[in-house]
């Protein structure tokens, strides 16, 4: 692992070091649970945007670097995916399965955060050289799914908050932007060749 993917792993990172201190020194608020439920979602939802932000960032700059960082962005936003469905389940729900199911079936914010789970599971499961040789083509098409897991991560989000919807509308946006930045027909830049190191 280089220096650039070494600083990006320990930054993503972060964020779990901080729940982690906060669970230490018992300062989340007076509902701890839900705390860390919101903000391992989060976080799972910003590093999915930011990974959905790497092809952009490349057509408008030319900067290719940062591709290199899109597997690793896009499994750490399954790994915060995973603390979240994780916490509902155990400190939430207790395990309960029955009740599980009947909240996953009854309640549409749980039922399109599922299903945005389970298309992150796909992705992080196919996210290996050994997939992309395996499936060809078929690949990039499944990978694309990763646009409608942030659209119902999204709705997910919105339609928990119910009344404070500022923060999942200002995702929403950064969405769309992102969805409209792929369209064709924009202009693109020249990728920049890596710059390879002379050793002397």
């Amino acid at each position: 692992m280089n220096a650039w993917k070494l600083m990006v792993f320990v930054l993503c990172l972060l964020p779990l070091g901080y729940l982690g201190l906060g669970i230490y020194e018992e300062d989340l608020g007076p509902n701890p649970v839900e705390y860390l439920t919101h903000e391992t979602g989060i976080w799972a939802l910003r590093l999915l945007l930011l990974t959905l932000a790497i092809t952009p960032l490349r057509r408008f700059t030319g900067w290719r670097r940062p591709v290199m960082l899109r597997r690793m962005l896009g499994l750490f936003s399954f790994f915060y995916a995973c603390l979240h469905l994780l916490i509902w389940l155990w400190l939430d729900r207790e395990l309960i399965w029955s009740g599980m199911f009947d909240d996953v079936l009854k309640r549409p914010y749980i039922t399109v955060g599922f299903i945005a789970f389970l298309i992150l599971s796909a992705l992080a499961a196919t996210s290996n050289s050994f997939s992309m040789q395996r499936l060809g083509r078929r690949w990039k098409r499944l990978h694309r799914f990763a646009y409608a897991a942030a659209a119902l991560g999204i709705l997910h989000y919105l339609w928990l908050v119910k009344a404070d919807l500022l923060h999942p509308m200002i995702y929403m946006v950064v969405f769309l932007l992102l969805m409209g930045l792929r369209l064709p027909g924009l202009p693109e830049r020249k990728p920049m060749p890596f710059r390879r190191k002379v050793v002397s």
